[in-house]
């Protein structure tokens, strides 16, 4: 009789420490074939808009809330999706050249969430550690997931990052020529 409450005693005592015990979340891979980041990056004169891939990423979940993520992205993959023909080579070509994103050096760029905060009922609020050209700093922007999609909109401050081409902020001058220091990401997830 005393093996058997001390073994009931042990049980209750188990599963009392198991319901305060945090569960591990769930790691979701991104879908990188489904998934689309858009970059829109705004001169004097007009913008430039395209595509960039991501490499490599993941949510991470605790129940359905989420809590943490990291994504590499395919700095090589770069691309221009409105020109054509030599305007475009010549777009890419520079945007990947050392005036810009030198690609050959740094050929990834990564995102990682540092903290994540509901902000509604699908909406986050998360502040992220994000690295271009070997420069990190923390960018804060809202993150909506549904079901197995998610999108979110950044606003980044190239030169923070030594990307200074064309920048009026660096340069005296440039009139018509200058480049706006911030460029937009949209990025529409598939997990």
């Amino acid at each position: 009789m005393k093996n058997v409450i001390k073994k009931l005693a042990i049980a209750a005592v188990a599963v009392f420490a198991l319901s305060f015990t945090s569960i591990d979340g769930e790691k979701k891979e991104i879908n990188t074939s489904e998934s689309k980041v858009e970059w829109k990056g705004y001169k004097v004169t007009g913008f430039h808009e395209g595509t960039i891939a991501i490499k490599s990423g993941a949510l991470e979940f605790n129940g359905d809330k989420l809590v943490g993520g990291s994504f590499v992205i395919d700095m090589t993959s770069l691309v221009s999706t409105d020109l054509e023909g030599e305007y475009k080579g010549k777009l890419e070509g520079h945007l990947k050249s050392d005036d810009f994103f030198g690609v050959e050096k740094f050929s990834t760029s990564t995102l990682t969430f540092k903290s994540v905060s509901p902000k509604g009922k699908n909406t986050y609020s998360v502040t992220a550690d994000l690295t271009i050209k070997d420069v990190t700093k923390p960018v804060t922007f809202d993150f909506s997931v549904y079901g197995t999609k998610a999108t979110a909109s950044l606003k980044i401050d190239r030169t923070e990052y030594n990307v200074k081409y064309g920048s009026a902020s660096f340069f005296d001058g440039l009139k018509d020529k200058a480049i706006y220091d911030e460029f937009d990401i949209l990025v529409d997830l598939k997990f």
